[in-house]
């Protein structure tokens, strides 16, 4: 039994897409090399489709009064779609701009089948996402199961986190910066690459070159060049600026740590590349600034409503990468009914699962052979896929039996 079926890819923005399976590309990622694409690639033929389709959205979907609308954009990808019983996979983009739905080992994923039946008439959901929009994709399959066959919560950062001083206790460094210079250092281990950083220190100081020029030298040519780290982003003046920009983002994602999340990277007690000034009061003074004096986060609430790494749901995979410091704030424990994987290699960073490894440039193919141990990557890769063909097949019974 086999069918060619859809997935749905949905972002901040939302885009929606269909295809025929994941398996053959989890386990069989495309072949391009793997300089092919940086992290601010926008070259079309790295993307499935580019073309953007808006639509009016409700903006308070919990308020029966307000009737406001806002234009969302998506994307969709209907070419190996059967209709009309074929799964939608909605995969959540996160919360920085998509340009279109990536032709990454999902596209390789067309050459061959899950085994799943066809027949009813109802479409089967299944939600993917990566760090915040994981967290989003496991939520929405918590409150909404009637909703979802399943869901992927890849590096899903799911527990608010008031102070978070684990973030930085993934790194051992000799200098202690900023938050600029900090995020800097801990952005080579959340995207698998730490030789991008450590080599060049530990050769500086084993020959007694400055530490900072080095330093400076990484961040100006890895943060900067590859992964395109700007100053401004950081500046409160910029932050301040409501016309919405490329920038916009940022000010989004500052808006949810001031009010629901936290994520606050304090500096740890001890070992930290995080200057001391950068503590609670630094964030929300900077929270202060930005939003207005009333704001604070919620995280008890968040955790409470959602549930953190508790969170009471069935069919959620999650998985993180043993180097990425986010994985403090997924779950990491397993159970039966949400299977939790840590891809354990040197250079597994965050979403590896989805993305391969390492990540500078950006490989949007998701290659695996980069990796430190790329055959324990396809070991969760195979298991995950395991898991959604189970899923699948389960909720295609159940939609058949209702019928």
């Amino acid at each position: 039994m086999s069918l060619d079926f859809g997935f749905i890819l949905i972002t901040i923005f939302t885009a929606i897409v269909s295809f025929s399976t994941l398996s053959h590309a989890l386990l069989h990622p495309s072949s391009q090399p793997a300089s092919s694409v940086s992290h601010n690639v926008s070259r079309s033929r790295y993307y499935m489709t580019t073309n953007e389709i808006w639509f009016n959205q409700t903006l308070d979907h919990d308020s029966p009064n307000d009737h406001r609308k806002f234009r969302q954009r998506h994307y969709e990808f209907m070419d190996y779609f059967r209709s009309p019983d074929g799964p939608m996979f909605m995969i959540i983009c996160g919360e920085g701009p998509c340009s279109g739905i990536a032709n990454d080992y999902i596209n390789e994923s067309l050459n061959k089948k899950l085994n799943i039946s066809s027949g009813g008439s109802d479409n089967p959901w299944f939600f993917f996402g990566i760090s915040y929009s994981g967290a989003l994709s496991a939520w929405f399959r918590l409150k909404f199961p009637h909703l979802t066959c399943g869901s992927l919560a890849s590096s899903a950062v799911v527990r608010a986190i008031y102070e978070f001083s684990e973030f930085d206790q993934q790194l051992d460094v000799d200098a202690d910066f900023l938050y600029l210079t900090a995020d800097a250092a801990v952005m080579a281990f959340q995207y698998g690459n730490p030789d991008k950083l450590c080599v060049p220190l530990v050769e500086a100081k084993k020959n007694g070159s400055d530490l900072v020029v080095t330093y400076s030298t990484y961040v100006r040519e890895y943060c900067m060049r590859i992964w395109g780290l700007r100053v401004r982003t950081y500046n409160r003046k910029h932050l301040r600026n409501t016309v919405v920009t490329a920038d916009s983002a940022y000010r989004l994602w500052w808006f949810q740590a001031c009010t629901e999340l936290g994520y606050f990277q304090v500096a740890p007690k001890y070992d930290s590349v995080r200057s001391h000034q950068i503590n609670t009061t630094f964030h929300l003074d900077l929270c202060k600034s930005l939003f207005g004096k009333d704001v604070y986060p919620k995280v008890d609430a968040t955790n409470l409503y959602y549930g953190g790494d508790r969170l009471a749901a069935t069919k959620i995979i999650f998985t993180n990468g043993s180097e990425d410091p986010w994985r403090h704030a997924s779950k990491q424990n397993s159970t039966h009914e949400m299977p939790s994987y840590i891809i354990k290699c040197r250079n597994c960073g965050h979403g590896s699962d989805i993305r391969g490894c390492p990540q500078s440039p950006m490989v949007i193919e998701g290659k695996s052979n980069n990796c430190s141990l790329p055959d324990y990557v396809n070991k969760v890769r195979q298991q995950m896929v395991e898991h959604i063909d189970l899923w699948l097949s389960e909720c295609r019974q159940s939609i058949r039996s209702s019928i």
